[in-house]
């Protein structure tokens, strides 16, 4: 199973979310409007080449696990590095953000909003056809969100983890993540999340609710240049 995990945007896109995406057998994105993701078959060795006419020079694309020099054509915009976890405790009670709302098209900008504020990571227009969504709402405000991205396997990423600053430490995001995780579970997937080696508050939360560490891997944020 972590072998997917360890390329896991490859798996995703070459396998349950091809519809979703553009590329070849070397060389993979998801499509224009949703997470900006590119996943190489061979992460060491990425086909730069291949992915070019798939993406134009003003998009930026998260890479997962290459830490080379960038090919002729490419630049790097950013680096850093993330943590991938994965769940290791029992299935979480039953009665976990009962009042959540499940977010559909009519909530895409509201969730978009929120994520322009708090910057979760990747998320496009498109991103919440991937999974199901979930979040809580003040009024009109989405002030919380959670939901589902990647999967390859029995994985099945939580992705878009995020709450207002207004309403954080409520247990808004604890309660989200523990719904998807209990939904998860009854299919008999494994719930994995990325989290960025500098936002220490979020990983001890993904470990104190069931999370474990696997790896740290490199991340980077490239464009055509």
């Amino acid at each position: 199973m972590y072998d997917l995990l360890d390329n896991i945007a490859w798996h995703t896109l070459a396998g349950p979310h091809a519809r979703h995406a553009s590329g070849g057998g070397t060389a993979r994105r998801y499509a224009a409007g949703f997470s900006p993701i590119v996943g190489f078959v061979t992460v060491e060795r990425p086909d730069f080449t291949a992915l070019t006419p798939h993406c134009e020079p003003s998009e930026h694309f998260y890479c997962d696990g290459w830490s080379g020099a960038p090919p002729a054509g490419w630049r790097i915009d950013a680096e850093s590095t993330m943590f991938k976890m994965v769940w290791s405790s029992a299935i979480p009670p039953q009665g976990d953000a009962p009042d959540a709302v499940r977010l559909r098209p009519e909530h895409v900008p509201e969730a978009l909003a929120l994520a322009e504020l708090t910057r979760p990571g990747p998320i496009g227009p498109r991103t919440f056809e991937l999974g199901e969504y979930f979040g809580y709402f003040d009024g009109a405000r989405l002030v919380a969100m959670a939901g589902e991205r990647m999967r390859a396997g029995t994985l099945h990423e939580i992705s878009g983890v995020c709450t207002h600053p207004d309403y954080q430490g409520r247990g808004l995001a604890r309660g989200l993540i523990a719904k998807l995780v209990r939904r998860q579970l009854q299919r008999s997937e494994t719930p994995f999340l990325h989290v960025m080696r500098d936002n220490g508050p979020a990983r001890r939360l993904y470990e104190r609710i069931g999370f474990r560490g696997y790896r740290e891997s490199v991340v980077r944020v490239v464009s055509r240049g």
